[in-house]
């Protein structure tokens, strides 16, 4: 966290960073504080999230959180947050023409479930695929999607709820990009749990969604 105190720290901001620190997203996503960026605004705190099921790295995230009491037209408020999220996707999946309509949504859709209002949405999803070649040749190809945003949140203020909720959307983005089974978002002070769905499969590993193709991990 950048900050020029504890004492000079807005109280808003301080829930904010209380509630983003106490995330407790659910079991596959593990989350750790980063350095923040220093020159974005007077106050900003980071997350970086992984996704590791049965030994295979899924996917990676981060997420910021940046405050400048006196605003920013570019924000449109007082608060910012800033995310991204990289996944491997199966080859189909990549070279479907919709899937960055479709990644932006898991976004969106993130956001509203977890009823965390905003406004000044915008963003980039970005599909690769990489193929090894020479000495290289033999490695399958991977494809991965990219996702970078940034939305403020409604309020003009990063409370500690929003801030809470906000950063739980992020977590279940990064989630839904790497392929994990839907979760009933349960009641306060619970963990979340499998859709019946995702437990009622037969074929597909814990913790995985067996409507969505398992990511490529390309090894």
């Amino acid at each position: 966290m950048l900050a020029p105190g504890e004492h000079d720290t807005p109280p808003a901001f301080a829930r904010a960073l209380a509630a983003m620190t106490a995330l407790r997203p659910r079991p596959e996503v593990v989350v750790s504080e980063t350095p923040a960026p220093t020159r974005l605004a007077p106050y900003a705190v980071a997350l970086a999230a992984e996704i590791v099921v049965d030994e295979e790295d899924l996917a990676t995230g981060r997420l910021v959180l940046l405050h400048d009491p006196a605003g920013q037209d570019a924000w449109a408020g007082t608060s910012r947050f800033v995310a991204y999220v990289r996944a491997a996707v199966e080859q189909d999946l990549a070279d479907d023409q919709l899937l960055c309509e479709v990644a932006w949504s898991w976004l969106t859709e993130s956001l509203a479930s977890r009823g965390a209002p905003h406004t000044a949405g915008s963003g980039t999803v970005t599909r690769t695929v990489s193929q090894g070649f020479g000495g290289l040749s033999g490695d399958p190809a991977r494809s991965e999607v990219e996702i970078r945003a940034s939305w403020t949140p409604t309020g003009d203020s990063p409370g500690a709820s929003d801030a809470g909720a906000h950063a739980l959307a992020w977590t279940d983005l990064l989630a839904t990009a790497a392929g994990l089974a839907p979760v009933v978002l349960a009641l306060v002070g619970q963990s979340p749990t499998p859709t019946a769905a995702a437990q009622g499969s037969a074929t597909a590993k814990p913790g995985t969604d067996p409507r969505r193709p398992r990511p490529n991990r390309g090894r």
